[in-house]
């Protein structure tokens, strides 16, 4: 194995042997073969290729041959770079080394930033390195856009769908209407149906992975599920298996075939699109569900106090989490690898569910014994929203304990909010007070602030 100083010899005649070449000059080339690369006794086999080249009859032939940039900066740089490999950056700098430190310092910029909520552009061409990096509170949906008031009742839910062209709300009065939201120029919500008939309220809505479905659930005393097909507004199942079921919570199965629902009284059962029961798991007091991207694991939280995994096809269940206080409601991250609690008196807790471990537990939020549904939002899931009983929508970056915002406008508690999976800068919020609010970034933006937003009047 040759040392070092003969391979960077090697490299820089090979060049000039190329170049003598490409500039056709044969004997110069011949020269530096064989008074130059061949004593150095090292790669004879590329030695021999080398020299087959000598029979090229153009440079062209040369450079496709060789597969070699021909002479100039490019082919230069190249060799500049394979000779930096021998050397240690106190004597020549890497390669781009300014670039990359530049590159990195943007980087770490950005994830200080509580307020990042675009698309991280990796490259150095749409930053200015003349300032730090900073996104304004402006452009953080902390400002009501839209008050939708056609509810007549406390609101007690809203879901956007996966495409986040709708939103669905479920209220006490006993309907859930279905918002059209313009995804491409205003960001506004118009209401495109009124689903009508859940003698109890709706508490709980799940849109199907297509979107093509919503389930309503009602509160403890609701025996009953509602299926509904969104486009045509037909009711398609409902489905009650006994007058003494709670049927408070539901989740999708991600073939989009099947649903998991279940309620504090005890019934747990998986079921096909017509309401037939599929599979029922005895004596678990349900409070939320979340079906995992497996296909297979049911997440349910219960009336002890935990997480527990459910494996429908090997009837197999395992501890995920344990809390000291009720877990009111949770919710799963897209990569399922963290779920958001609302645990009762306690607030929002983030968990790991892979390492089974308590991450953080963020501060400001009211709750007392009322079910607040939170949710993950905004760019990359970056942040976290929860209602809360002092009338408030708190947000935090996901790794900070402190609210970065808190928006105000309600006059009763908010019991659920949802961040649009497609528009980051869109955020809605349920209350008590019998709206819902829409929170967008401000409506007047500086110039420099305004840059790719596009904030709403209201």
């Amino acid at each position: 194995d040759a040392c070092p100083s003969c391979r960077m010899k090697f490299l820089l005649l090979q060049q000039k042997y190329l170049e003598y070449l490409e500039d056709g000059k044969v004997l110069e080339a011949l020269q530096v073969l064989r008074a130059e690369l061949t004593p150095l006794k090292y790669n004879t086999e590329r030695i021999h290729i080398l020299s087959g080249y000598l029979m090229c009859s153009h440079a062209e032939d040369l450079r496709a041959k060789a597969e070699w940039e021909g002479k100039g900066t490019a082919s230069r740089t190249k060799l500049l770079d394979k000779l930096q490999t021998y050397l240690p950056p106190s004597v020549m700098l890497p390669p781009r080394r300014l670039q990359t430190l530049l590159k990195q310092a943007v980087e770490l910029q950005r994830e200080r930033c509580l307020y990042h909520n675009t698309k991280l552009d990796s490259g150095l061409d749409s930053v200015s390195l003349l300032l730090d990096h900073a996104c304004s509170r402006k452009q953080f949906p902390c400002y009501t856009q839209q008050i939708l008031t056609e509810h007549c009742n406390e609101v007690w839910f809203c879901k956007f769908s996966n495409d986040g062209t709708k939103l669905a709300t479920g209220s006490k009065d006993t309907t859930v209407i279905v918002w059209h939201v313009d995804t491409v120029s205003t960001h506004t919500l118009k209401l495109m149906k009124t689903l009508e008939g859940h003698a109890y309220g709706v508490s709980y809505l799940a849109w199907s992975p297509d979107d093509a479905y919503l389930i309503a659930c009602g509160p403890d005393d609701c025996s009953e599920l509602w299926l509904w097909n969104v486009q045509t507004g037909e009711l398609r199942t409902k489905m009650s298996q006994s007058h003494e079921d709670s049927l408070t919570s539901v989740s999708w199965n991600p073939d989009g075939k099947r649903f998991v629902t279940g309620g504090q009284r005890g019934q747990f059962y998986q079921c096909d699109l017509d309401g037939n029961l599929l599979d029922s798991w005895e004596g678990v007091r349900v409070q939320c569900l979340w079906c995992l991207s497996d296909g297979r694991t049911v997440l349910a939280s219960d009336t002890h106090q935990r997480i527990r995994g459910y494996n429908f096809e090997d009837l197999t269940d395992r501890n995920i989490v344990q809390e000291d206080h009720p877990i009111m409601s949770f919710t799963v991250s897209k990569n399922g690898r963290l779920a958001l609690l609302n645990v009762a008196t306690q607030g929002v807790h983030l968990w790991d569910l892979q390492d089974r471990v308590l991450v953080r537990k963020y501060q400001g939020v009211t709750q007392g014994f009322y079910t607040i549904h939170s949710c993950f939002g905004g760019h990359n899931e970056d942040f976290i929203a929860s209602g809360s009983e002092d009338h408030k929508v708190y947000i935090w970056h996901r790794r900070s304990e402190l609210p970065i915002a808190e928006l105000t406008g309600h006059t009763r508690t908010v019991n659920c909010v949802s961040w649009n999976p497609v528009l980051p800068g869109l955020l809605a919020s349920a209350s008590d007070d019998g709206t819902v609010r829409i929170w967008g970034p401000a409506p007047f933006l500086d110039v420099q602030d305004a840059e790719g937003l596009n904030g709403v009047e209201c």
